[in-house]
């Protein structure tokens, strides 16, 4: 590859498309894949572990070393970047947009883990979580285990993302897979994840009922500050048994 793009005369590239690391795994890999002595180099010597950012970030300084800089697509394309808010008809319903507050914080954390960048949530339960399979292996999974439907997938960025690579995406593939599993919602974090062919994943977004919305740190926040409110204000409402579910007296809210 390097070669190319010495004899072309490159000096800047841009990832796209999806990078299948299961193909690490797969049996007899030297031999379909027949790498080099640069390659052996990079990947016994270089290379400290395996998760996505070493790979990837291994790959951006050896392109360096050779007179290529990788760029971000981000950077290139900025329209591909979903805005914050809801892009479809229908919106998330309260319930739905607990489960967006809940799935946020647990796609942060695998993202802060380096391990995958989506989860799957339903009634602030975790049905699955994406790793190496992928978005779509593990919206189909989470359909395997709700079979009832309804659930949410939450799309984030890691804490420290590289913008060059890795970066989130969904498009009309992840939409499709989504509602064919079951699922109603796709949240993502606004500005710092790439939706692909927007007008036609939104277009079957909306024929198949699904809501699609962008959304920051602090619109998580305040969904968090609505709900913990809501359940105050509820719990004021039943009176004693309400100071009961706040660890009060019990026997209170059985006298009344």
């Amino acid at each position: 590859m390097v070669e190319l793009l010495a004899a072309e005369g490159c000096t800047t590239c841009v990832m796209a498309g999806k990078v299948h690391k299961t193909a690490m795994y797969a049996r007899f890999r030297i031999l379909r894949y027949r790498p080099d002595l640069t390659f052996f180099r990079l990947w016994f010597k270089a290379l400290t572990d395996r998760r996505d950012d070493t790979l990837l970030g291994t790959f951006a300084r050896f392109l360096q070393e050779h007179g290529v800089t990788l760029l971000s697509s981000a950077e290139l394309a900025p329209s591909l970047l979903a805005p914050r808010g809801v892009l479809t008809r229908r919106a998330p319903t309260a319930e739905e947009e607990l489960d967006i507050a809940y799935g946020f914080r647990v796609a942060r954390e695998l993202g802060r883990l380096d391990i995958g960048q989506s989860a799957l949530v339903h009634e602030r339960a975790v049905l699955a979580l994406e790793a190496i399979e992928g978005t779509d292996a593990a919206i189909r999974r989470a359909g395997g285990l709700c079979p009832r439907g309804g659930f949410t997938l939450v799309k984030t960025a890691k804490p420290d993302q590289d913008m060059r690579f890795d970066v989130p995406a969904f498009g009309p593939l992840t939409v499709r897979t989504l509602a064919d599993a079951g699922g109603a919602v796709i949240a993502y974090e606004a500005r710092r994840t790439l939706l692909l062919d927007a007008e036609e994943a939104l277009a079957l977004a909306d024929a198949r009922g699904v809501a699609i919305v962008g959304m920051t740190d602090e619109d998580v926040a305040a969904l968090e500050a609505a709900h913990r409110a809501r359940v105050l204000d509820a719990r004021k409402d039943l009176g004693a048994y309400g100071r009961a579910a706040e660890g009060g007296d019990e026997a209170e809210a059985g006298r009344g």
